[in-house]
């Protein structure tokens, strides 16, 4: 048995958010799955490595099919966005393939000061920017394996005002959140890597039980009361059938996979199907470093 699992080529995931909360719970349930499947290298971008490392060493994984490789990563700081990649491409070389690429990171807080000096908020710069800047800096490698981009997203993208988008995100503005921009990025890579990439948004639906609200003020914090509120484990279930799907619309603009597991339509997500607003919000790789 172990001589099969050396044998068997493992599946790469490049994951950011997944050191805890839903994303670690995605990828706990995908390497303790007990039917046989696939084996996996989990690439884990984790910001405090150690207490990843320690998380995943908990974990019931047979070591001799998966493993997990933990990386530093601070999503608010670009310059650490670079290394990451940089490190990303150095254990994964050319010939080895990046099945997937697991967009998953994700704070909720008021627009307050940013913790690297960028003009934009923190949220806004761990949420879409951050992104954004690994997804240029890793898309030769993503052409060539032929990758599965799944981003994490929100239904809040339908409250998205985008004529207030360029207030509401900047640093100080004292906004309470913003998910229009992480939509319209993917949109954007979708239109980039068609024909090479498959890009995949997904709403976990609504999880109180996780860290992304803890900014929130007491009073305003989802419950499992609330309407519609589901389980970590749920919503990681919601999470992996981005990975495994395969009824893609015929419309390549509903790419967004909801918790219950249907497409959306066209008019659900219409606010963020603006060709000016995806190249607003997509800026250039040259562009990101200037600023």
């Amino acid at each position: 048995m172990a001589a099969q699992y050396q044998s068997q080529v493992k599946k790469v995931i490049i994951a950011t958010g997944a050191s805890s909360g839903l994303g670690f719970e995605a990828m706990k349930q995908l390497l303790e799955a007990k039917q046989f499947g696939s084996a996996y290298t989990v690439v884990v971008g984790a910001r405090d490595e150690a207490r990843a490392i320690t998380a995943y060493a908990q974990v019931k994984y047979d070591n001799l099919k998966h493993h997990v490789k933990v990386l530093r990563l601070d999503l608010a700081n670009l310059v650490s966005v670079r290394e990451f990649a940089k490190n990303v491409l150095a254990y994964a070389p050319d010939e080895q393939q990046v099945d997937y690429l697991f967009l998953c990171a994700a704070m909720s807080k008021d627009a307050g000061p940013s913790s690297y000096g960028s003009k934009w908020c923190d949220a806004q710069v761990v949420n879409h920017l951050s992104h954004h800047y690994l997804m240029h800096l890793l898309r030769n490698k993503l052409v060539a394996s032929k990758s599965r981009i799944v981003v994490v997203s929100s239904g809040g993208i339908r409250r998205g005002d985008p004529v207030q988008a360029d207030n509401v995100l900047l640093a100080n503005s004292g906004a309470d959140g913003f998910d229009f921009t992480q939509l319209l990025n993917a949109h954007w890579w979708r239109r980039q890597l068609a024909g090479s990439c498959t890009v995949v948004a997904v709403s976990p639906g609504l999880i109180p039980m996780t860290g992304i609200f803890r900014e929130y003020k007491e009073s305003k914090r989802p419950t499992m009361k609330s309407q519609d509120a589901k389980t970590v484990e749920e919503g990681a279930q919601s999470l992996l059938r981005a990975f495994k799907c395969t009824d893609m619309p015929d419309d390549p603009d509903r790419i967004f996979l909801t918790s219950w597991g249907q497409w959306w339509e066209r008019s659900d997500i219409q606010n963020t199907l603006d060709r000016e607003l995806q190249e607003k919000w997509s800026p250039s790789e040259e562009k990101i470093r200037r600023e």
